[in-house]
């Protein structure tokens, strides 16, 4: 049965006040980007506005500015780093633990804040959660010069490890192609099933021209995944 959109607000809800749940006094906490961290940041507001007191660094511009209308104070990553935790969603996760992200195209800036946390809690309904990464197409972050030569590479190292049929989409948005908050360009790239994940990933840095990618490998230390009337916590074993 599909999930109605009522249906996926009541996941985002349960999934993001169990969050609230690792969130203590006098943390600095990384703020994460998309539709489910914004329904967690909703529910942070209050807390702050009656005493909880954080330090918080943002992981998008889109996420700064919503953080600041709901009058949470926030700070530089660079005066902080490492923070004690951070708090965001994900496209896909599988019970390892590992992640594909981007789906916002703010993959790069959501990977440093997490990378740079002691801690990081996933937040995410039961449609995120796959036996195996893939289904949802790969971001792949690359500067815009010789984006087209990078593409090129990417698909020649994709060959190399046996995914000889990747679509391969340069991201569009209001008639030209989508730029991230650092000024770069997406390919999202649809493998349809991803068998080795840390391997591809570290295939993908490898290319010169990219910045960085959606696989988020061996970062998140808790994942929290809503279905109806239950969350189900995955820590990393």
């Amino acid at each position: 049965m599909v999930a109605t959109m009522a249906d996926q607000n009541a996941l985002k809800k349960a999934v993001a006040a169990k969050a609230l749940e690792y969130v203590t006094d006098g943390m600095t906490l990384g703020l994460g980007s998309g539709t489910t961290a914004e329904v967690f940041l909703d529910m942070l507001a209050p807390r702050i506005k009656g005493g909880l007191t954080l330090t918080c660094v943002p992981t998008s511009e889109r996420t700064a500015s919503y953080a600041r209308k709901l009058g949470i104070t926030l700070a530089d990553l660079d005066d902080l780093a490492p923070l004690d935790l951070t708090i965001d969603g994900a496209d896909e996760a599988d019970r390892s633990l590992n992640l594909i992200k981007g789906g916002g195209g703010m993959l790069l800036r959501e990977k440093i804040v997490a990378a740079s946390s002691k801690a990081m809690v996933v937040i995410a309904d039961e449609s995120k959660l796959v036996p195996r990464l893939g289904r949802y197409p790969l971001p792949v972050e690359v500067i815009p010069f010789g984006a087209r030569a990078t593409a090129l590479r990417l698909a020649a190292a994709f060959a190399a490890l046996g995914y000889a049929d990747v679509k391969m989409t340069l991201r569009q948005k209001d008639g030209g192609p989508f730029k991230t908050d650092s000024g770069n360009l997406l390919y999202d790239c649809a493998f349809g099933q991803i068998t080795d994940a840390p391997k591809l990933a570290a295939s993908i840095a490898a290319v010169p021209g990219v910045v960085d990618h959606g696989l988020f490998i061996g970062i998140a230390t808790t994942l929290l995944i809503a279905s109806p009337g239950a969350v189900e916590v995955i820590t990393k074993s």
